[in-house]
């Protein structure tokens, strides 16, 4: 199984990196942790929403449609065909938004999303532009109430993992493990490799997919790196 972190691949040369290590990897699925800015994936991918992402097309896939209005797409260049006017269509992007998917025999959960306290009580529905990058308290409690969690992927750290002197984790995020207590939490946002346990949690922090990927063993949970290739 892949695994991927942040990949900004609005810009075309992480585009090239995001695939490529899709390419190199041939796995048949893949889970990645936010900032995508690319939904028209070679492999069926489950994600969750970052903070850097095309918010009509991650709206659309709240809804459970598989393409965002055209005219209203910010990030949305590939996405569709160039002969396209029906929108941004996306291929193979299942987002986790307080969700839970099957995943190669592992029950895959997601809280897309980054933290804002300010915005953090208000509700989703009146999350409005680039602030409909947060996520909220409804978001939380609906995650928290999914059961047999093996693996949470997530944007935001718990506390204990990433620190830039000082401790960059998330409250919120601590909340989640201590209710799911999953195997695995896998993050992206800060783009650096770093793990520790929160609890029986092993969390893991992700290099940009420009730099690595990763492979999972679903039967273990044994998780390696590679460097992305160039090509």
């Amino acid at each position: 199984m892949l695994v991927l972190g942040d990949a900004h691949a609005d810009d075309p040369d992480r585009r090239r990196a995001l695939l490529a290590a899709y390419r190199e990897s041939d796995a048949d699925v893949a889970l990645q942790t936010g900032d995508l800015l690319h939904y028209d994936l070679p492999t069926p991918t489950y994600f969750v929403a970052g903070n850097n992402e095309d918010f009509d097309v991650i709206d659309a896939l709240r809804r459970g449609e598989d393409s965002a209005p055209a005219e209203d797409s910010v990030h949305g260049e590939g996405l569709a065909p160039a002969d396209s006017s029906a929108g941004a269509t996306v291929r193979n992007a299942t987002l986790l938004a307080s969700s839970v998917a099957e995943v190669e025999g592992l029950r895959v959960a997601g809280l897309s999303g980054n933290y804002a306290p300010t915005k953090y009580d208000e509700a989703r529905a009146d999350l409005t532009g680039e602030r409909r990058r947060h996520f909220v308290r409804e978001d939380v409690a609906r995650l928290k109430r999914v059961e047999d969690v093996d693996v949470l992927l997530t944007h935001e750290a718990p506390h204990g993992l990433v620190y830039y002197g000082y401790d960059a984790g998330c409250e919120r995020i601590d909340e989640l493990l201590d209710a799911l207590e999953p195997d695995l939490c896998l993050v992206g946002h800060h783009e650096r490799h770093v793990e520790a346990t929160y609890g029986d949690t092993r969390a893991v922090s992700l290099a940009p997919a420009w730099e690595r990927y990763y492979e999972l063993d679903p039967e273990t949970l044994e998780l390696s790196d590679r460097a992305t290739p160039t090509e």
